[in-house]
């Protein structure tokens, strides 16, 4: 059989390291053969040398409209609050869509590198930036589809019921590119208004429900909750995901267990952003500063969907990263201390096939007749790449190769 490339002796996440090697071979885009040592002739060959090949990362929750504006905000020396909304908010005269367009790229164009092929873009809309990010963005879908799927979901970062306009543009959005819908509601006057509306929205244009909820330091007050109780109501479980839930940190396990088996039993999926929620959270003390992390192996367990996501890059929100997701999911499980084999697998998981099904991409993973969607890293298997953070050496996507990184070479004496 002839193929349009072959991976030679590469290793599947699910191997076990006594398992022998595996090749793979894809025809139009596809898988078409796992199997040792594939006959036929092939346009192109990849010698793995043993590493591990996986499905290309699966970034759940970026911003790519307002990334790397740093050196635009302005810079505070107090610790408390952050104002990263606020700040922000105050350069928003100064994004066009041609400069969505130059920022957005470069962050993208990184993600790729590090092995991101499906990706969920939040974009803000409201009366200071307009549709100008969501258009930004929406120009990407084109211009990067030789790399990486990517879809929209449009969100009230400063307000909804607060924020007159604001209505009108996200339904605008949705009209025109967005495909997921968002929310913010710990900025808005009146939060349980604001989820409301966006499950009305959602239903309107039959779409899934991707929101950023409960950051905090106590849990008085859970906006997850109603989340589960309108994703019961509507039926919309398997659709919804709440991200950050830094509150349920806070929580002792007896509590945390009755939130975690509510989001299981109505299909509510969370999303933890490691470096924002680590870097923002824990604010109100000087001393002893919580972590602000919640244990997504802890979730996992109780049958909740887990992914990990990059989220902002290089503004006030994270002032750091380099849409690298493996990153992501390392500091996750340091800072959650969860280091035993099948602890790290679940993680990685968060990464792949688990943020394949927060998003509902069915066609996610590696079989025959499945997209060649392929990243090969530095490393034998899926814990040890993630233990050491392995490098991407090369992606494909649909079979075309989009990434060369050469192996580390040390020049000894």
């Amino acid at each position: 059989m002839d193929f349009d490339l072959v991976l030679r002796d590469v290793r599947l996440p699910d191997a076990r390291p006594d398992h022998p090697t595996t090749d793979i071979g894809v025809t139009g885009g596809r898988i078409a053969a796992i199997a040792p040592k594939l006959g036929g002739s092939a346009r192109e060959e990849v010698q793995g040398h043993g590493r591990l090949v996986c499905s290309g990362f699966v970034d759940t929750h970026i911003h790519l409209d307002k990334a790397c504006i740093l050196g635009r905000c302005e810079h505070t020396t107090k610790r408390s609050p952050h104002l990263a909304m606020e700040r922000v908010s105050a350069v928003k005269h100064t994004m066009t869509v041609e400069d969505v367009i130059e920022r957005a790229s470069a962050t993208i164009e990184k993600c790729i590198g590090h092995g991101a092929t499906r990706m969920r873009t939040h974009a803000e809309v409201d009366p200071k930036i307009g549709m100008r990010g969501v258009e930004g963005v929406k120009a990407l879908i084109d211009k990067y589809k030789w790399a990486i799927d990517l879809e929209i979901c449009v969100m009230p970062q400063e307000g909804l019921t607060n924020n007159p306009g604001t209505d009108e543009l996200m339904i605008e959005a949705l009209k025109n590119g967005a495909t997921v819908v968002g929310a913010a509601p710990s900025y808005d006057s009146d939060s349980s208004a604001q989820i409301r509306r966006i499950f009305e929205m959602a239903r309107e244009f039959d779409i899934d429900i991707d929101m950023h909820v409960d950051s905090g330091p106590t849990a008085e007050h859970l906006d997850t909750l109603l989340v589960c109780d309108l994703a019961e109501k509507y039926k919309w479980g398997g659709r919804v995901a709440v991200g950050h839930v830094g509150k349920l940190a806070t929580m002792p396990f007896k509590d945390l267990d009755r939130v975690a088996r509510r989001m299981a039993d109505t299909g509510v999926a969370a999303t933890v952003l490691t470096a924002t929620d680590l870097y923002l959270g824990g604010r109100h003390t000087d001393h002893n500063v919580p972590r602000n992390v919640v244990d997504l192996n802890y979730l996992t367990e109780r049958g909740v969907t887990c992914s990990i996501g990059s989220n902002n890059i290089l503004n006030p929100f994270t002032p750091f990263g380099d849409g690298q997701l493996l990153r992501q999911v390392n500091m996750h499980a340091i800072v959650t201390q969860r280091g035993n084999d099948d602890e790290v697998k679940t993680l990685w998981d968060m990464a792949t096939s688990s943020a394949a099904k927060l998003m509902r991409k069915d066609d996610y993973g590696i079989a025959v007749g499945g997209p060649a969607d392929l990243v090969v890293l530095d490393a034998p298997d899926a814990i040890t790449a993630l233990r050491t953070v392995a490098p991407v050496l090369a992606a494909f996507k649909r079979g075309r190769r989009t990434v060369t990184r050469e192996p580390v070479h040390l020049h000894k004496p």
